[in-house]
């Protein structure tokens, strides 16, 4: 997908709560129509954010496998 982000958190090398619990709070401070990309490698949390985004305003527009167990999410702040 060819969205540019307005910003990148990497969570490489987090296990969870903790890529959840950052992803959400860097949501809380974005602008609606703002994109954040997030980039994980911890399988679960490819789980487990597209979840909590919901609660926090945040609308998953793509999961995508950009390396051997490494994924990355774009969220746009709904």
């Amino acid at each position: 997908m060819d969205v540019k982000p307005n910003y990148t958190l990497d969570v490489r090398g987090e296990v969870c709560p903790v890529p959840d619990v950052e992803t959400k709070r860097k949501l809380k401070t974005m602008q609606s129509g703002e994109v954040l990309e997030v980039l994980i490698d911890y399988p679960l949390s490819k789980e487990r954010i597209p979840q909590g985004v919901k609660e926090v305003g945040g609308e998953v527009l793509a999961i995508e496998e950009i390396g051997p167990s490494e994924w990355r999410i774009l969220i746009k702040k709904l």
